[in-house]
């Protein structure tokens, strides 16, 4: 196991000192990025042998230390934050969520004819919270790593040209600085990639957006649970056949224990009970974390699974790119304005 771990350690101050190059920085990529791509790279060469004797510890930490690192993430969130801005952003922030799981999952599996996995996590990371949605639907299905991989990809992709494109088109579209920050955090993937928009468009864009933004980071968890139970009776109808024991099995591994401990943590971190400096310390044991089981999930991503899904997912992701986009900021305006 040991040295699986240590494979993801360095990768993950590989992905952490990359990020910290100053014009890197400044685009808002984050470190888990990062250690993906580096952990494909590494994957992908010549070292079947040393591979196979890390996988106890890559298994150790897709497993556990994701499960691990989503709990410990909700020690960046308050109930407060959520209440702030009224009722009406949990209304926006469900609905885009929605609409974008259940139009994108129509579009992936019908429309484009993907695999459900692929589909899934990509509509995942374009309606929540990019990679760590990704991650965390991931360990729910038990998805191929390739599929979790690329849909991570589809949300670097798109949610880099929206904190790019966002503030360009702030000066057109005629909302006033305080409900363009709504829009940038109800439709923007990534949390680095809404500070970066938002604060290209001024401090009460800044604000608004990490709040509405934050709230969407909480719908994470119903969502687990509600798409839990939902794939668990899918694989159960398409296992009729097998026996009951290893239909129980699979309905131990989608219960999202994990998501209950992410909501304790933000039970806790609303209490200010925790040290500053523990509390800074286990935020950071938190993306470390996380960021060492995407170069975990990179290490175990064969290129050629890769390629075999194809340019599908971008399609769809682009898809969903759009609908937020016009969709989203129909809403906001309506919702908000």
């Amino acid at each position: 196991m040991s040295k699986g771990l240590l494979f993801c350690a360095l990768l993950t101050l590989l992905g952490f000192g990359l990020a910290k190059v100053p014009f890197i920085a400044a685009s808002g990529v984050s470190p888990l990025v990062f250690a993906l791509l580096l952990g494909i790279i590494v994957g992908n060469l010549p070292l079947k042998q040393t591979l196979e004797v890390a996988q106890p510890g890559l298994a150790f930490a897709t497993r556990w230390l994701l499960r691990g690192g989503i709990v410990l993430f909700g020690l960046s969130l308050t109930f407060t934050q959520v209440l702030d801005l009224g009722p009406k952003v949990l209304l926006l922030d469900a609905l885009v969520i929605t609409s974008i799981l259940i139009a994108g999952y129509m579009i992936g599996t019908r429309l484009l004819g993907m695999d459900r996995e692929t589909t899934l996590l990509t509509c995942a990371g374009s309606a929540i919270c990019g990679a760590a949605a990704v991650l965390a639907t991931e360990s729910t299905i038990r998805s191929r790593p390739a599929a979790a991989s690329m849909a991570v990809a589809t949300v670097v992709l798109f949610g880099s040209l929206a904190m790019l494109l966002y503030p360009m088109m702030y000066p057109w579209l005629g909302m006033n600085e305080g409900l363009f920050g709504v829009y940038i955090g109800a439709t923007i993937h990534e949390v680095a990639q809404v500070v970066a928009a938002g604060d290209a468009v001024g401090p009460t864009a800044l604000a608004n957006a990490v709040i509405v933004k934050l709230v969407r980071v909480m719908l994470l968890v119903p969502f687990l649970l509600i798409v839990g139970q939902w794939w668990l009776r899918h694989h159960a109808a398409a296992s009729a056949s097998a026996d009951a024991g290893q239909v129980a099995e699979k309905g131990k591994l989608v219960i999202p224990w994990f998501a209950l401990g992410f909501i304790v943590m933000v039970g806790v971190n609303s209490l200010e009970v925790i040290p500053a400096g523990l509390h800074d310390g286990l935020v950071l044991v938190g993306q470390l974390s996380l960021t060492m089981a995407m170069a975990a999930l990179g290490l175990n991503t064969r290129m050629e699974k890769l390629k075999a899904l194809g340019v599908k997912p971008f399609l769809l992701a682009l898809i969903l790119f759009m609908l937020l986009i016009i969709g989203g900021g129909t809403a906001s305006w309506v919702l908000m304005g």
